[in-house]
């Protein structure tokens, strides 16, 4: 009899639960909740286990903040816990609360070809360390690396590091920003709240007043050509998200491929193919040479998160994945 563990991918709007069989890792029951309905994560969670009727004694959590303890903040809501008593209240006998970059990336061993979608550079390397990075409510960025046997995934807060222009008109939303924000973090541009601070750069540089756009109003307006100035923050967008990738990619020399993840990109996937992102990752001067035989890849799997978290909790188990 299949024994099942739950696990979970929790964002900064969207609470993702599932069952995940310890025996293959396959993740079946998935079911989406609204953050905002709920005062705390235990009280999904009891909601969800109680509509699958099913004995759960292990759980991962993947969530969007960093882990540093007992105590969980997120970053982008107003959730907090402490790990230890969400265990003991729910009655687990193993409870890992994980980064949701970290689970995003202990997927990559577990993808198909089918899941994946290339842009430019040459084959993954085996055994190489790998970088995944993802713009959604916020900018993820988690290292993997493979040693004695397992996948170790190398968390971190990479969003937040400080946004690096490389041309001039970059230079002018750097300057625009810095007056609005203060410290401009990677994350204030690659995202969905980021896609709208660019927007409103680009129209506040021309000395002109921006609409009170929505991230998917920018994207819309942009891929039916209504509106300029959005058009452009897609554009840069783009190009930022292939800057910031090579930087990555240069980091710790991740021949294992740079793998995109979140809920962004795919909204507006054509628009991408067609973009200067590959062009700006490669744009390293010295180490151009360096970076086009890195491989870059979109995640089209539809809960990367989800399979990631059950991953990370066989190998946690003492599980081969």
């Amino acid at each position: 009899m299949t024994k099942y563990s739950l696990v979970g991918d929790v964002g900064g709007t969207n609470c993702r639960l599932a069952l995940c069989a310890l025996d293959s890792g396959e993740i079946s029951q998935s079911k989406t909740f609204s953050g905002l309905d709920y005062d705390s994560l235990e009280a999904v969670v009891r909601e969800y286990l109680a509509q699958q009727h099913q004995d759960v004694e292990d759980a991962c959590i993947a969530i969007a903040c960093p882990i540093t303890g007992d105590w969980v903040a997120m970053t982008n809501h107003t959730w907090a816990f402490s790990i230890a008593e969400m265990k003991k209240n729910l009655g687990l006998q193993h409870l890992e609360v994980i980064n949701d970059f970290t689970a995003v990336s202990m997927a990559i061993p577990m993808l198909k070809e089918d899941d994946l979608l290339q842009f430019g550079g040459k084959k993954a390397q085996d055994g190489k360390p790998a970088v995944i990075y993802g713009a959604g409510t916020g900018l993820g960025v988690a290292h993997l690396i493979h040693a004695n046997n397992q996948w170790l995934s190398l968390p971190g807060e990479g969003g937040h590091v400080d946004f690096a222009p490389n041309s001039e008109e970059e230079d002018i939303i750097l300057e625009q920003l810095r007056t609005e924000l203060g410290h401009v973090s990677a994350e204030r541009i690659l995202s969905g709240p980021g896609l709208v601070n660019l927007y409103r750069a680009i129209v506040k540089s021309d000395n002109r007043v921006p609409e009170n756009f929505r991230p998917k109003d920018v994207t819309e307006l942009a891929l039916t050509d209504e509106n300029l100035d959005c058009r452009r923050a897609l554009s840069l967008f783009c190009v930022i998200m292939g800057r910031f990738g090579g930087n990555l990619a240069l980091n710790m020399g991740t021949f294992g491929g740079v793998y995109i993840a979140g809920g962004i990109v795919p909204r507006f996937l054509e628009f991408f193919k067609a973009s200067g992102f590959r062009a700006a990752f490669e744009d390293k001067g010295r180490f151009k040479d360096y970076l086009m035989d890195i491989p870059v890849f979109l995640i089209t799997h539809d809960q990367p998160g989800l399979l990631g978290a059950g991953a990370y909790l066989r190998q946690s188990i003492g599980m081969t994945i």
